[in-house]
């Protein structure tokens, strides 16, 4: 896939397809982090930040519940070769 390096401002940019970021779940604003290596650029998603603070909250709130059952609850293993 070929873009051409746009102005915006005083800086520059290149437009991302929205099918990039809806494979990579991003939208406007989301955080990146673009380094360079090899005449290269890259640009990466920033991991989800404090979310060990956040999955301690809906526990303790309560809302850690699964919204659909376990789908292997009720089969049978029994026969099956790992």
């Amino acid at each position: 896939m070929e873009r051409n390096i746009v102005q915006i401002g005083n800086s520059m940019g290149v437009i991302l397809p929205a099918s990039i970021l809806r494979r990579l779940n991003l939208s406007a604003k989301d955080p990146v982090t673009i380094t360079h290596r090899n005449n290269s650029i890259i640009i990466k998603p920033v991991p989800r930040r404090n979310w060990e603070a956040a999955a301690s909250q809906m526990h303790a709130a309560g809302d850690d519940n699964l919204i659909m059952p376990d789908i292997l609850e009720d089969e049978k293993m029994e026969g099956l070769e790992w």
